[in-house]
């Protein structure tokens, strides 16, 4: 089919920064398919979707299972007829615990999700945006704080998180020739449900425990917005967004 506007894929579009960036994005215009596991939290970021905006296709999805994210993209192709934006956001977290007790399956799971479900859509998406005329697009990874530095017993999401930093890093010089910008945003406390925690309390690098300022996730995706605006020909490389007072420099 002819695509009449640009369009996006957001996974982990049923909630927190995943589903406000999906409304941002569809509000601008964009056709917008929201990508996560769970139906019904994907449908009530649909339902939320403004009137005069783009289309929001709910689309079921399993970042990790590479027929699964297949499929996602066949049918962004087959309904929008281009790919121009991927918000590669899914993610998970591991129980907060010391190595020793972690198990296995633990690790697996968070390393799946998280750095092998943003490679599977990035392949996916490549291979749209370098067939499409024009051909090109952007991909804007979830990288998150932990990209840098992490928190107490988070040794699988820092870990992946690390990784998601080299992902983009090398995406960026592979795909720069193919009109194809990528690049990554960090965020710090946005306020969503998984946050919720900080504001009672949150433990500390030297073992205590103390509330955390957060930041609105509107602000998130405001700076999503200023990233896909840009002309192809510029790209922000790395973005951080967090709160002004938030642990972070200095952490550790």
């Amino acid at each position: 089919m002819t695509a009449s506007a640009k369009s996006a894929v957001v996974t982990g579009g049923g909630s927190g920064i995943g589903r406000a960036v999906a409304l941002a994005l569809q509000g601008e215009g964009y056709d917008v398919a929201i990508a996560g596991r769970r139906l019904p939290e994907l449908e009530a970021t649909a339902e939320a979707a403004v009137a005069h905006g783009g289309r929001m296709m709910p689309v079921p999805t399993d970042v990790s299972d590479p027929r699964s994210v297949q499929a996602l993209f066949d049918e962004v192709s087959s309904a929008f007829g281009r790919l121009d934006v991927l918000f590669n956001n899914a993610g998970t977290a591991a129980p907060p615990v010391s190595i020793e007790e972690m198990s296995f399956a633990q690790w697996k799971t968070v390393v799946d999700v998280n750095l092998n479900g943003a490679f599977l859509c990035a392949q996916a998406a490549v291979r749209l945006m370098k067939a499409q005329e024009p051909k090109g697009g952007r991909i804007i990874n979830n990288g998150s704080i932990a990209a840098y530095v992490p928190r107490l017993y988070s040794a699988p999401y820092t870990a992946t998180k690390h990784a998601m930093t080299g992902l983009t890093k090398s995406l960026s010089l592979d795909l720069r020739a193919h009109d194809i910008a990528v690049s990554q945003i960090d965020i710090g406390n946005a306020a969503t449900q998984l946050t919720d925690a900080f504001a009672e309390g949150s433990l500390q690098a030297d073992g205590s425990r103390r509330e955390e300022p957060r930041i609105d996730v509107k602000h998130v995706a405001d700076a999503v917005l200023y990233m896909v605006g840009l002309p192809l020909s510029a790209n922000v490389q790395f973005m951080t967004v967090m709160a002004t007072t938030m642990p972070y420099i200095g952490r550790g």
